[in-house]
């Protein structure tokens, strides 16, 4: 069908008014790229080992690997690769490997090891960190860094983080508090799920508040302030994980990946991973009519049926909703995720298993307080007190303005 003159210049003027009001994109450079300018000043005369993945690359693409192996002055010793592998491909355990193009050895920290040994540190005189983060705390590299600055403390080692931008934000804080002496490796620091945080502020703040007095470098990020998000840094998306293919996935996740230790797909082995929630027992349309009525600004809501080929429910076809971000500013994922809970154990109280919604909330009070039934906003109430310390504590490790 062929538009109007009038349709085709009211559509032109639009697109013109929403290009005028769409915010600049920000001149941003990774760490990497930083350091690269600076021709790896910091790392002179060093024997590095370097904690990265698929993600650790320059805004043109090459991999961190490849430039400090051919930086002057600079001897690449070991590789170090996080959960899901050096290449960012694999969902199971990880073990060691020879690195294809530098031959040097990869020592997996998600298989035997979580940390590195004073065996893979043999010649390591620096730490060098580079990994895509996604700003919340149970996705787990973050605890890979953490326990980097654990063992570079036990054996002297001096640790570089290059640091990149946090995909959600730099700003919204949400969700609660871990429970104290529930340490794991999802939850690794005393940290609400959505932290607000790049990996160099967050090993700033790992180094000071545990005391660990490591020899600690930050190569910021130039150019990024702490309301950008992902979209607007100009910086190439690559998937951090192998579910993790959209920024808004990423968004989501810090509430609706909370429901994947239920029995609910939350899209793995679908095109949506994090994007889309089902089950056999799941009428679309009654959930997306619930979840409708609550309050949840920015998000909207499309009964979809869909056969995971993976995960929970693999093989089976399930009702369910995918969840739509129509307005990235008020999207608040920590909300999204305990409503999509409240939903569904009024929808399907004898269906919804939530014996293990605990393992990556990480609070027992809230836990407690999803089952009995309790209104979202009473359970965030509940925990605001702690999130006002923890963002009293966050304000002496951040690093970028707002």
């Amino acid at each position: 069908m062929r538009l109007s003159l009038a349709a085709l210049l009211l559509a032109s003027l639009l697109v013109a008014i929403s290009l005028a009001d769409a915010p600049p994109r920000s001149a941003v450079q990774a760490g990497i790229d930083v350091l690269a300018a600076e021709k790896f000043a910091r790392l002179k005369g060093r024997a590095v080992g370097l904690v990265t993945n698929h993600t650790g690359r320059a805004a043109d693409g090459t991999p961190t690997i490849d430039l400090l192996a051919n930086a002057d002055g600079v001897k690449l010793v070991a590789l170090f690769s996080p959960e899901h592998g050096i290449r960012g491909e694999l969902d199971e355990k990880v073990g060691d490997s020879v690195d294809a193009k530098t031959k040097l050895p990869v020592y997996s920290l998600y298989g035997t090891r979580r940390k590195p040994t004073a065996e893979t540190l043999k010649g390591v005189d620096t730490l060098v960190y580079d990994i895509q983060d996604i700003g919340c705390r149970f996705y787990t590299y973050i605890s890979t860094l953490g326990l980097v600055l654990e063992a570079a403390k036990e054996h002297g080692v001096r640790v570089v983080v290059l640091d990149r931008p946090n995909p959600i934000g730099g700003t919204a804080v949400e969700g609660p508090v871990r429970d104290a002496g529930r340490g794991s490796f999802v939850a690794w620091h005393d940290l609400p799920v959505r932290h607000g945080m790049t990996v160099g502020e967050l090993a700033g703040m790992f180094n000071s508040e545990l005391r660990l007095g490591v020899d600690l470098d930050v190569v910021k990020v130039a150019g990024w302030k702490r309301g950008d998000t992902f979209d607007r840094t100009g910086l190439p998306w690559r998937n951090p994980s192998p579910n993790m293919r959209h920024l808004t996935a990423a968004l989501l996740y810090p509430g609706v990946g909370l429901l994947e230790t239920t029995n609910v797909s939350v899209g793995r082995g679908t095109e949506r991973p994090f994007e889309w929630v089902g089950a056999p027992w799941i009428d679309g349309r009654r959930l997306a009519a619930e979840l409708s009525r609550r309050d949840l600004p920015g998000m909207s809501f499309v009964p979809v049926t869909r056969t995971p080929t993976s995960s929970v429910h693999q093989g089976k076809e399930c009702g369910g909703v995918d969840l739509i971000a129509s307005d990235w500013s008020s999207v608040r994922p920590l909300r999204l995720g305990l409503e999509l809970a409240a939903a569904l154990r009024t929808l399907h109280p004898k269906e919804w298993d939530t014996k293990n919604f605990d393992r990556l909330l990480v609070h027992k009070a809230t836990f407690d307080g999803v089952v009995a039934g309790t209104a979202t906003s009473d359970l965030e109430k509940a925990w605001q007190a702690d999130l006002d310390a923890f963002s009293k504590r966050r304000a002496a490790a951040l690093l970028y303005p707002e």
